[in-house]
């Protein structure tokens, strides 16, 4: 079996993004998967600071052709594996043509031995953010209730519709007061998409708002292993076992990890 690869990306910072994918990953170690986030917000990675992990080595090194893959992987809660990101890196902002092909080739040295891959991508519609979104074969798009978040979240899914011929999106609601508020984010942007653009935006549901998950960022541990029976802890559990159904995805227009031709990088 192949590795599925789902990004996990928003328009707007401040949608508690990191967090999903921190929970998520643990949420599907537990259910038996082998799983490795990337952190691909490369100059200002902040999944490290999250975990209460330290880092000697980051993607940095691996793209200035200092250390393998492998070398700079770390441990995190729950057994799940790590890709660190760089901080205050402004070179790895904006991925070369060079760097993302060498990108490709080393990480498929990682197809088959793990069975889900995160990204982590920054927020907003960078070249770099962009690059990581078509790359995968999911995109799960997180938003919150907050209506500049609904805004930002159609508008990266309008360029990389547009610009890259993207059909297909998973959607999110995070730190919703209940099921009723998140479909109703969901109806909004889902409306809109339904006039403006010729996409499906599938709702994967919604992550509570919970006080618990502040608490736990505070103590840089996962709100789902600090307060495993916490409303939020459920929503991670419920969107983990929605993620690990998805089939492992064919190939797109566009050039992806782990599959054949998916070396042959555009701008």
């Amino acid at each position: 079996m192949g590795t599925k690869v789902v990004a996990i990306t928003s328009g707007k910072g401040g949608v508690g993004k990191t967090n999903i994918v921190a929970n998520l990953a643990v949420a599907l170690s537990r259910m038996g998967r082998r799983v490795l986030i990337f952190d691909a917000d490369l100059g200002l990675g902040n999944l490290d600071v999250l975990l209460g992990l330290a880092p000697r080595f980051n993607i940095g090194h691996v793209l200035r052709g200092e250390k393998e893959l492998d070398e700079i992987i770390i441990k995190g809660p729950s057994g799940i594996e790590i890709l660190p990101a760089a901080s205050g890196i402004e070179e790895l902002t904006t991925l070369t043509t060079q760097q993302k092909m060498d990108l490709f080739t080393k990480m498929e040295g990682l197809n088959g031995k793990v069975d889900v891959m995160l990204i982590d991508t920054a927020a907003g519609i960078s070249h770099n953010v962009l690059f990581f979104n078509i790359a995968s074969h999911e995109i799960l798009v997180v938003a919150s209730t907050e209506p500049t978040s609904l805004i930002d979240a159609y508008a990266l899914m309008k360029v990389l519709h547009l610009r890259y011929g993207e059909r297909r999106f998973r959607f999110v609601v995070n730190m919703a007061e209940n099921e009723k508020e998140g479909l109703e984010v969901y109806k909004n942007i889902s409306a809109v998409a339904d006039r403006y653009l010729n996409i499906s935006i599938d709702y994967l549901g919604f992550i509570p708002f919970d006080e618990n998950v502040p608490a736990a960022v505070r103590h840089q541990r996962p709100v789902i292993e600090m307060f495993p029976d916490s409303r939020a802890s459920r929503g991670f559990l419920d969107l983990a076992k929605t993620i690990d159904e998805f089939p492992l995805a064919g190939p797109k227009e566009n050039i992806q990890f782990f599959l054949p031709g998916g070396v042959g990088v555009g701008e």
